[in-house]
């Protein structure tokens, strides 16, 4: 036994020798695809028995493997589901993929886009779109508006879609309405818009596992319609879009939309949302994961992910909104480091000169000089 001990003892010693002699090589974290549940794709495919159509046949067709609605556990690559979505609108001549009562002829979604692309802000944008959906789709009705909680999208069902609550067209109509709306809003005004919560009105899908990577981790499920929250201020948030880029963004398009604004790096923006909507309130970091609903665990291992902490958040949230009200105000200094949450107008000082190398005084001559 003692000779054991003293043999690992060591080789310990070497393998320390040689690990600290031998160049560290930094490992590259390996790739991986975005992939969707198969939930997915047999609520797309869901419509074609309805009209006489093979599933089996538009997935060879589209390069997927026939066998494949058979393994529950499989998983499909975003690019092949995308693909598909298009092959499915090109096959049925149905944006729609014949779950509704009348066809979305193709077309719908430009029309759609263009619809929302004049609009002043995010809200009037989605007003617009619940008036081009109710002459497109009478089987649907969608519905905004803010109550003392939060800004709502509420999706509602007119039309029976399917046999039954459950029925994997019924699902997929919500998941898809959804997912097409809450996409294009994040394009429409160039950033994501965190999701605070969404209840569907059906019980937990099995594909209801990739539901936090999509819309939201705070979601429920039952009740007679959808309900998606989100922050109220998020409303007023300007159309940035215009026709040129719409041009660009209807190429690949409708499926291109199931590829855009996933939740992979979205705890950023969740949290800087809520400290923006706070200020001059400030929080600590198990405050905001209180209003997240989620563990002070959860959100430190999201922000690393994301290459990102809770104190460099806030100081570019500030930063930010001090470059531009010292721009486009005539506010004092004092004044404006109580708007950012400062209780000190000196401790507001020092940040800016370690953000910008000068006195927010200073600064502001520069650029109204230069302006």
């Amino acid at each position: 036994m003692e000779g054991s001990i003293a043999h690992s003892a060591v080789n310990h010693v070497k393998y320390a020798n040689m690990r600290n002699s031998t160049p560290k090589l930094k490992m590259r974290p390996q790739y991986q695809p975005a992939t969707v549940a198969l939930g997915f794709v047999s609520g797309l495919l869901s419509g074609l028995p309805v009209r006489g159509i093979d599933p089996a046949q538009v997935l060879a067709d589209a390069g997927l493997e026939p066998e494949l609605l058979r393994h529950d556990a499989r998983r499909v690559l975003l690019t092949d589901y995308a693909s598909l979505y298009n092959k499915l609108v090109a096959v049925l001549e149905d944006e729609g993929f014949g779950l509704f009562s009348t066809k979305l002829k193709v077309g719908m979604f430009e029309f759609l886009c263009r619809s929302m692309i004049g609009s002043r802000n995010l809200e009037e944008a989605l007003t617009r779109a619940g008036k081009f959906l109710r002459l497109v789709l009478p089987d649907m009705t969608l519905h905004i508006g803010i109550d003392n909680v939060s800004a709502k999208i509420e999706i509602r069902e007119n039309i029976g879609v399917g046999n039954g609550a459950s029925d994997p067209r019924r699902i997929f109509a919500f998941e898809w309405l959804l997912r097409l709306l809450h996409g294009l809003s994040c394009w429409l005004v160039a950033r994501g818009l965190s999701l605070d919560s969404v209840q569907f009105p059906y019980q937990r899908p099995q594909q209801a596992s990739d539901y936090p990577l999509i819309y939201t981790e705070n979601a429920t499920f039952g009740g007679d319609m959808l309900v998606a929250r989100l922050r109220a201020n998020l409303f007023t948030l300007p159309i940035r879009r215009d026709q040129d880029d719409l041009a660009h963004f209807l190429e690949g398009a409708p499926g291109k939309i199931t590829m855009l604004y996933r939740r992979d790096r979205d705890m950023v923006r969740q949290i800087r949302d809520i400290l923006a909507e706070l200020l001059p309130e400030t929080l600590d970091l198990e405050e905001v994961a209180a209003r997240l609903h989620l563990s002070l665990r959860t959100v430190q291992r999201r922000l690393t992910q994301e290459g990102s902490s809770y104190r460099a958040i806030k100081s570019a949230l500030r930063r930010d909104i001090a470059l531009s009200r010292l721009e486009k105000s005539n506010k004092p200094v004092a004044d404006l480091a109580a708007e950012l949450g400062y209780a000190e107008p000196s401790a507001f000082f020092r940040a800016f000169v370690d953000w910008t190398g000068e006195a927010p005084t200073s600064y502001r001559k520069r650029v109204r000089s230069l302006a």
